[in-house]
């Protein structure tokens, strides 16, 4: 294929300009039906692919660029094609017939095999959850009493964010997801000292550590919900999320796996943690495993081999599995009180049964109930990707399972003390506050350009004041726990 468009650098950014415009631009009018779906296919075919560099020529970081960039294009040529005929879904692939890349007409899944080959990752052959948001937005940083604890690279210095339709809407969503799992990888990165054993859950460090995860698993809590809260206009329309957002996660070979909130590997990596691993979600989590990043598996797997971190501390304190269920309140009230760990562990695990709920919150408002009420219109379910259930096949049962089981924990116990005693004993009432202020707490950079902004919609309020949804007043900070990876009850 030959080069006329100069430097990798200077190639991903004529394709990036045309994704930030004309892709937006010709996705809107598709969808109005003010041009034809074959429109998209022709002028990406005219105006992007004749060029392209071959893979193997492309730095690792353009490489990355390259597949969030043909990702979206991918995404919405498959979704407009499948959209023409229902018969289309059976052959999703054939929507890049028209679509070769460069001289030598190289077919644009092959292309795009290569260039996910070239970014060393691991990357599907297709567009992914870590390239649609990890890769896409600003990165993320997390931010605790004036340090930084965990950064989520974006892999594009512009300090924008890619969409399909180029609508603030899908801006925010994508946003939420990235804040929230910068957020995760912070709670992830402060409790695995404790798994891997390398720090003694005796040491004042590791309750340090387990509050500090646990007010922040308090404040991803308050963000997703002030995010729920918000009125359309503000946030995210359900009829958006549905009709438009949604069915760009289309398939573009059968069988194969497309980018879902349920691919997140820190959320994923945190009920590991903590000892959620039913059969069912297990089987889950192996399932998507090939749309996962090589790291990502890795990470999963090895967490997986071990002991949950609920049992690791238990066993590291000399109680047995069933020590705590078998304690009167004034026993247990002494053994927290011996070992202010397990307050604070406990804490942690409600934090992370409530944020559970708020997600199946989430889902419920954006997706199940807008879809029952669809249903009996009789309006049906005719979409290309089905709003009767989660894009990875999770369904509200199973979310409701999942909420089930992350309140069903292994310190499930320790309810029968009042929370305010546990919050004190961890030392959750009182010492360094939380940031009142969701936007300190999390920023969006743009690498190499020195921009440094809080997600702009964190410090919107709520239409309501939030439920119940802090763990305590505040948490010491737990020290440097840096990483660089890329309706709920008042007692749980």
């Amino acid at each position: 294929m030959p080069n006329d468009d100069g430097t990798p650098h200077e190639c991903v950014d004529r394709v990036n300009a045309w994704v930030l415009t004309e892709l937006t631009s010709l996705n809107r009018d598709i969808l109005a039906h003010r041009r034809p779906p074959a429109d998209l296919g022709a002028e990406l075919a005219r105006s992007v692919l004749p060029n392209l560099l071959p893979p193997e020529c492309l730095p690792v970081r353009q490489a990355q660029q390259m597949v969030v960039l043909l990702g979206l294009a991918g995404a919405s040529l498959s979704r407009h094609y499948q959209e023409l005929d229902h018969n289309h879904r059976l052959a999703p692939e054939r929507a890049f017939d028209s679509c070769p890349v460069g001289e030598a007409a190289v077919p644009f899944l092959v292309y795009f095999r290569r260039l996910a080959e070239r970014t060393g990752s691991g990357h599907c052959y297709r567009d992914s959850y870590a390239s649609l948001t990890r890769w896409n937005v600003p990165t993320a940083e997390v931010w605790w009493a004036g340090t930084r604890i965990a950064v989520l690279a974006g892999m594009f210095g512009d300090g924008l964010v890619r969409t399909y339709t180029g609508t603030a809407d899908e801006r925010r969503f994508f946003e939420l997801i990235k804040a929230s799992e910068a957020i995760e990888a912070a709670v992830n990165a402060a409790l695995m000292p404790l798994s891997d054993t390398t720090l003694d859950v005796r040491d004042p460090e590791a309750l340090d550590r387990v509050r500090v995860a646990a007010v922040l698993l308090g404040e991803m809590r308050r963000l997703n919900d002030n995010f729920a809260a918000l009125p359309p206009e503000q946030g995210l329309s359900p009829d958006y999320f549905m009709d438009v957002f949604r069915q760009y996660a289309v398939h573009w070979t059968p069988g194969d796996i497309p980018p879902s909130g349920a691919l997140d590997p820190e959320a994923i990596a945190r009920d590991c943690l903590l000892g959620i691993r039913t059969p069912d979600y297990e089987a889950h989590t192996r399932r998507i495993f090939p749309a996962l990043l090589d790291a990502e598996r890795e990470l999963l797997t090895r967490l997986a081999q071990r002991p949950p971190l609920p049992d690791t501390v238990l066993r590291s304190l000399g109680l047995g599995p069933f020590t705590l269920a078998g304690m009167s309140a004034e026993q247990l009230r002494k053994t927290v009180g011996r070992y202010p760990v397990l307050a604070a562990l406990y804490l942690l695990l409600v934090a992370h049964a409530r944020m559970s709920g708020v997600h199946l919150k989430i889902a419920r408002k954006y997706l199940f109930i807008p879809q029952r009420r669809r249903e009996a219109a009789g309006l049906g379910d005719p979409a290309v990707v089905s709003n009767r259930l989660g894009t990875t096949g999770m369904d509200e049962r199973c979310l409701e399972q999942l909420t089930r089981a992350r309140r069903q924990h292994a310190l499930a116990c320790l309810r029968t003390l009042p929370g305010s005693d546990l919050a004190w004993i961890a030392g959750l009432d009182h010492g360094r506050t939380a940031p009142a202020d969701l936007g300190r707490l999390v920023r969006l950079t743009g690498p190499g350009t020195g921009q440094d902004r809080p997600v702009e919609w964190l410090g919107r309020p709520a239409s309501h004041p939030e439920q119940g949804g802090r763990i305590g007043a505040g948490a010491t900070a737990a020290g440097p726990v840096t990483t660089a990876r890329a309706g709920d009850d008042s007692r749980m």
